[in-house]
């Protein structure tokens, strides 16, 4: 059984950081390219950042300089450090891989205050 589970969500204040991580069971990690994605209320959601089994990153430009995904394939966990942080970047994020089917997580609530 596929899981993954998002932690490390909350209130922040306009310029200041959080770091988000997606603790996942049930797959072969290593393996597996791992990205976040948010959605803000009345938006789709979006990519925000994505990194592949080899470590290589790809991150939107809206969060390029300031966010960093980043993977540690001995805990099966993969995070996403959120720095400068903006009221825009206010969403729920969600950790998703895919393979023969899509996983997303539950979600964790990011909040930044101007």
């Amino acid at each position: 059984q596929v899981q993954l589970v998002e932690s490390g969500g909350g209130l922040a204040q306009a310029g200041g950081s959080l770091r988000l991580s997606c603790a996942t069971s049930g797959i072969i990690f290593s393996l597996n390219g791992m990205g976040w994605y948010r959605q803000a209320p009345g938006k789709q959601r979006e990519l925000v950042a994505r990194i592949s089994s080899g470590g290589s990153t790809n991150l939107a430009d809206s969060v390029k300089g300031r966010f960093t995904i980043s993977r540690d394939n001995a805990k099966n966990t993969v995070y996403l450090q959120m720095n400068s942080l903006k009221p825009e970047d206010t969403a729920v994020y969600y950790c998703h891989t895919k393979m023969s089917l899509d996983y997303w997580g539950q979600g964790t609530q990011v909040t930044v205050s101007s």
